[in-house]
This record gives structure tokens, sequence and C-alpha cells, in this order.
């Protein structure tokens, strides 16, 4: 039981020994020792086979040879016997008499003569050693050596009885033996032809075999090496895609597929982490620019508050004191507030309050906004909508030259809430008045185009545009210019600006609505806003027949080009309507 243990487990850590080799050997030396070994064992198959069936054809002719010789060798023994005298003979043949004592009488041996030369290394058969076996197998012949040289003799064995020069009755065996070196020379010949054979196509095979195995181990190959990039950080890289009905080309497609599943979540992963990053900046941004536009009328109601109530409030009898008149001996309190005074605390503080009422009213909008509450949905005329806007603005500002332009021909009707697209354009306008010096023009233009240059295919929208000609922006200005609580001035001043909620609330409105807003700007050039909506569906039929009309001249096709230009500056994209 030990020794079997013993056994059982020396040959277990054997077959782990060779798992391990094959498990560090690569797959490239595998295939070419693997078809190294079954070329060698297909050629050493082919040549045994060649060479065997070859001996045995050749031994067979000397087999029937032999048989053949039958009667002519019993002649010879019985010439022998009487007499004692063995002969030479022209051929290589040899006779052999084994008398049934066991002694061995040679009656022909090969010689030279007429027709027939001996080869010098040619001897006799050497059959002291096979005699017996010949005598005991008849019929069955055998190989031998010759009693010297290299020479190669086929014995076979004839049982006989004979008479004798006396007159007895012998028995024994007659032994007739044929020189086959020729034939033995001929399977050596032979087998080093193989053998040299064997080694070329060997080495052809295995040259072929490393560079076949080489080639179509290629895509594995690039495909580790892509690996070895992606692990490195390159994840656009992709495995290179052979044809589809091969198994490489099949894997490559997949991986492939799965490589660019897994780009797409990675850098999901990390818009998403941008995202909450630049959330979470734009939540902290927003709290404190909350804060602090909150936090500033609240500051001037309670320093009125606190200045009237360190200057002991209203005068007592104030009437009767502006007269010179004392009550009670009482002179005028020194340090009061008169009416006017508190006339023009208390204007301060309703101002003060009206605009942080207006503050909370826009966060309120932006936050039912931000909840995708519902807006109301009727066609609205938007040339209307800026028609009133405008006059509202020239009401404001006499002094500004302040003009719309209407595309002809088009359709302006939209599906929006009518209070909201009024407070979208005010804001605009309001914007412009702003933000540009006195006395500066302002355009408005309402005309038709696509929603998003940008998008191919983008469905027919109203656009209108408000233009002044302020100082302008720079490019990072506008990108977040719509951004809540952003103004260009950020040394938060009161005179050039608001909460800075304007623009955000633009956006977010004209998103809800499915439009987009947009603008286009640079230093000293001033800035055009451009808001974007979806036409009204009843309003498309009329806008294709107006587009169709050759009458309608270049005016009506003019805001092609000046839609595209929009698309690199759009700062604000359509999202769900809330």
């Amino acid at each position: 039981m030990t020794a079997v243990g013993a056994d059982g487990r020396a040959s277990g850590r054997a077959w782990r020994a060779v798992r391990q080799l094959s498990h560090r050997t690569s797959l490239r030396t595998k295939l070419i020792t693997a078809l190294f070994t079954l070329v060698t064992l297909a050629l050493v198959a082919i040549s045994c086979a060649g060479i065997a069936f070859l001996r045995g054809y050749l031994l067979g002719q000397t087999y029937t040879s032999l048989q053949g010789l039958e009667h002519g060798s019993k002649d010879a023994v019985a010439g022998y016997l009487p007499s004692g005298q063995s002969l030479t003979t022209q051929e290589n043949i040899a006779v052999y008499w084994l008398s049934s004592n066991g002694q061995l009488a040679a009656v022909l041996t090969p010689g030279s003569g007429s027709g027939f030369e001996m080869p010098s290394n040619l001897s006799p058969p050497a059959l002291s050693g096979v005699a017996s076996w010949l005598a005991a197998n008849s019929q069955q012949a055998v190989t031998v050596p010759a009693q010297s040289g290299g020479g190669r003799w086929r014995a076979l064995g004839f049982p006989e009885t004979f008479v004798d020069g006396q007159g007895d009755t012998v028995s024994g065996t007659v032994i007739v033996a044929q020189d086959v070196t020729s034939v033995y020379g001929t399977i050596r010949q032979l087998t080093g032809v193989d053998l040299i054979v064997s080694v070329v196509i060997l080495f052809v095979l295995l040259m072929a075999g490393i560079a076949a195995v080489r080639a179509n181990l290629r895509p594995l190959v690039d495909i580790e090496e892509t690996a070895g990039e992606i692990a490195d950080g390159h994840l656009n890289r992709r495995v290179p895609e052979g044809d589809p009905r091969t198994e490489i080309g099949s894997l490559g497609r997949s991986l492939n597929i799965m490589l660019s599943q897994i780009e797409a979540a990675f850098h999901d992963r990390e818009e998403s982490e941008a995202a909450a990053h630049q959330s979470e900046e734009r939540m902290r941004r927003f709290i404190a620019d909350a804060s602090h536009e909150l936090r500033t009328p609240l500051t001037a109601i309670r320093g009125f508050a606190e200045y009237y109530r360190q200057r002991g409030g209203l005068v007592p009898h104030w009437d009767r004191a502006e007269a010179g008149q004392d009550i009670a001996g009482i002179a005028p309190a020194e340090g009061g507030l008169t009416p006017d005074d508190l006339d023009r605390i208390m204007q301060r503080v309703e101002k003060e309050a009206a605009r942080m009422g207006l503050l909370v009213e826009d966060l309120l909008l932006l936050a039912r906004l931000d909840q995708q509450r519902p807006l109301a949905r009727q066609p609205i005329d938007l040339l209307s909508l800026a028609a009133d806007a405008v006059h509202d603005a020239r009401l404001l500002a006499p002094s500004r030259t302040i003009e719309l332009s209407v595309q002809p021909g088009a359709a302006f009707l939209v599906i929006g809430d009518e209070p909201r697209l009024r407070q979208v354009i005010g804001n605009l306008m309001s914007n412009a008045l702003t933000h540009t010096p006195d006395g500066s023009p302002i355009e408005v233009s309402i005309g038709s185009g696509t929603l998003d240059p940008r998008v191919p295919g983008s469905g027919p929208a109203v656009t209108l545009d408000v233009t002044d000609h302020g100082p302008g922006m720079t490019a990072d200005q506008s990108h977040r210019v719509f951004e809540r609580f952003y103004r260009a001035d950020q040394a938060r001043t009161r005179t050039t600006g608001g909460s800075g909620l304007g623009l955000a609330i633009v956006r977010a409105l004209v998103a809800a609505h499915g439009g987009v807003a947009s603008v286009r700007t640079a230093p000293g050039r001033g800035a055009t806003f451009r808001i974007a909506l979806p036409l009204a569906p009843e309003a498309q039929g009329g806008m294709a027949a107006d587009e169709d009309d050759p009458e309608a001249g270049d005016e009506a096709r003019g805001t092609g080009d000046e839609g595209a230009a929009f698309g690199a500056g759009v700062a604000g994209g359509p999202a769900p309507a809330g």
C-alpha cells in the first residue's frame, strides 16, 4: 500500500509538472511543436511501411527462388553423400547437409567461374547457429550473416532421406542458402533516402509551419497589443477585424463591440461624474449668489429699521413742535424723524422688499421649470408679442432707436404660454436696455428658420432676434451668459444689471416650449440673442407654400445663413416641456 501510494503521488507530481509546463508554454510554441511531432510521426510511419513492404517483396522473391532450388539442392546432396566431396558453384547459392546427428557439411559453395565473379566480401553463410532451427522449422526461411564481411544470406531447410555409399539409409535436412546482400543493400539505400528526404521535409515544413503559425496568429498578437494599449488608458483603440466567418474575425468583432460598450460606459461615468461635480459647483454658486442677492435687500431693510429706532422714532407732536410751540414744557426731541424722513425710509423699504419679492418670484419660476410643471398650451402669434415688447421699450426709453423688422411671407404662430413668452421677450429687451449705453439702437427681427442649425433635419421654427450695439462679450462670457446668477460684471454693482436670473429664465422658458436660446457676440461688436420656437403644426402648411413662392424674394430667404451662423454660439438646447 505504501509503495502504491508513493508511486501514485510521484505520478501525480509528474502530471502536475507537465501541466504547469504546458501552461507556461506559448500557443505558438505548442502549435509548432504539435505540427512538427505529427509530421515526424507521419513520415516515420510512411517510411517504415514503405521499407517493410519493399523488404517483404524482395525477400518474398528470394523465398520463391529458394523453393525452386529444392530439387537441385537434393540432387547435390545425393551426389555428395557417396563421395563426401563438396563442389563450388558459379551462382550465389550454397547447399548444406545437416545429418540427424547434428553434423553440418558443405555440399555446394559459391566460387569463381565463367559467368560469375564472386564479390570479394562474399563469404559462405554462417549456419552453425541456426542449422538446428532450420531442421526444426522446415519451409521457413531465415536471414543469416556471412562468415566474414558484411554479406547476408537467406536460408531454407528441407527434410530428406538418402542412401549413402555403404548402402545405409540416412536422414537429415538439406539447407539451401542464397545471397541477399544486394536486397539488404537496397533496403539500406531506401532507408537512407527516406531519412534524408524526411529531414528535408521536416525542415521545410518546420519553416513553413512557423511562418504559417505566425501569420495566422498575427491577429491574436494585434489583439494582445491592442489590449495592452487599452490597459494603458487608450480606450479608443480597436482590434483589427477579419472575416466574421472565421474564429479570429468573430472574436475581433465581439471584442470591438465589448470595447465600444466599455468605452461608452466609461465616458458616461466620466460625464456623470463631471456633471455631478458641475452640478455641485453650480449648486454651491447658486446658494452663494442667492444668499447674496437676498441678503442685499434684507440688509437694507434692517438698516432702515435700525436707523428709525436709533433716531428715536417720529418727533413727538411734530406738528406743534414745527410751529415752535412747547407742549407741557417738553421741547421737541432731538434726533427724531420727521414725516418726510419716514416717507423716504418707507419708500426705500418698499423698493427693497419689491426687489426681494421679484427675486423670490424668479427663483420660484425656475424651481417650477426644473420640476417640469406643465405650461399653458395655446396658439400664439409671436409677432404680436414682439410688437408689444417693442412698444413698451420705446415708452421706457424714448431716446433709444428701437426697430422691429419682419420677414415677409412667413408664419409666426407657435404653441405656448402667452404670459411666459411675453416674459421671455421682455427679459431680452430689458437685458438689451440695461447692458448698452444710452442712445445705442436696438433691433428686433422676427422670421422663420430651423429650430437648431447644428442638427440635420431640424424642424421649422419661428426665430426672434434681439440685437444691441453694446460692448459685447468674450467667448467665455457667452458660454456662461445663460447660467443662473451669472453676470459679466463680477463686481455685483447695481448699476450694471439685476440679479443675473433674466437670461436663465429665458433659456428655461424657451426650453420648456421645446425651443433653443442662443447668443452670437464678440467684444466691441454687440450681441444678438436669438430664441427659436417650434412652428405650430397648423402654420407649417402655409409656410411650405410660402417657401415655394418664387415671389418671396431674397429677403424671405435671408435667414438661412444667419441661422447657420448661430450654430457656433448656441448656449442652450431643447429640453422636455415642463
